[in-house]
């Protein structure tokens, strides 16, 4: 930038505003088929108005995530999604992993291109140790929400962004979520939803676990289909196998 000529006035720092970098959470939206019909259809079912999850979300940023659509899908009008998902209290903002062709439409309705997902590569890939001095410092966690009354039917409770422990019993037709685990310490006799974001690796613990449905990262079973004799109304922990193909593992728990 060139220097100020002689005489003319210094620019002077803005005391209106201030531009700062940001962290915020996104909730990511990866699309799984071309047929804008069926996804939007889901969409309405499982969060649109006068669904049992319509409040699920809170006008939450997120991002449309193309990476596993095929790379010569062919591109199609983004508006009507982007409608549904605005129905869903979900606030479109970018893209990532699509095609030049979808990336251009995306522009095109006010959409942004994002990065790619970031991999973070596991302690046991490190490339090289280096010596440091140790520091002991403690970092908190996630929030926990508490609830100590019991749930009635109609009653939803969600904890967003922590564990959720519930010291009294859920009743049918109450519902329970978590992005990380849930704790029931009482019978389980409702909905409850674990890892409600897409963390894999929450679990639902229950000391008597008699739920109309148990979820974990959007994967989940009803008691349409009889829980078996050894976890039904016992002390049981319902997690996802860790084998890549994301079954629904429902164990006792034992002492």
């Amino acid at each position: 930038m060139p220097a100020p000529s002689a005489g003319s006035a210094p620019i002077s720092k803005p005391v209106g505003f201030e531009i700062k970098s940001a962290q915020l959470p996104l909730v990511a939206l990866l699309l799984k088929s071309e047929n804008w019909s069926t996804v939007c259809a889901e969409l309405q079912q499982q969060y649109g108005q006068g669904s049992e999850s319509a409040d699920f979300f809170d006008n939450d940023p997120l991002v449309i995530d193309f990476s596993h659509l095929p790379a010569d899908a062919a591109v199609q009008d983004l508006v009507p999604l982007l409608k549904v998902l605005r129905s869903c209290n979900l606030i479109p903002v970018a893209v990532r992993g699509a095609s030049p062709e979808w990336t251009a439409a995306a522009l095109a309705v006010g959409l942004v291109e994002a990065p790619p997902e970031v991999v973070r590569v596991k302690q046991a890939e490190a490339v090289v140790p280096v010596p440091v001095k140790e520091v002991v410092r403690e970092v908190p966690g996630p929030a926990t929400m508490v609830v100590d009354k019991p749930l009635r039917s109609g009653q939803k409770v969600y904890a967003r962004g922590g564990d959720l422990v519930v010291l009294a019993m859920v009743n049918q037709g109450a519902e329970i979520a978590a992005d990380g685990n849930i704790h029931v310490y009482a019978p389980l006799r409702g909905k409850a939803m674990a890892g409600a974001r897409g963390n894999t690796q929450a679990r639902i613990f229950s000391l008597c676990l008699e739920p109309e449905l148990v979820s974990i990262a959007g994967v989940y079973r009803t008691s349409e289909n009889a829980f078996p004799r050894e976890v039904h109304g016992k002390a049981a922990q319902v997690r996802l196998s860790d084998d890549g193909q994301e079954k629904l593992l429902i164990e006792p728990l034992k002492a």
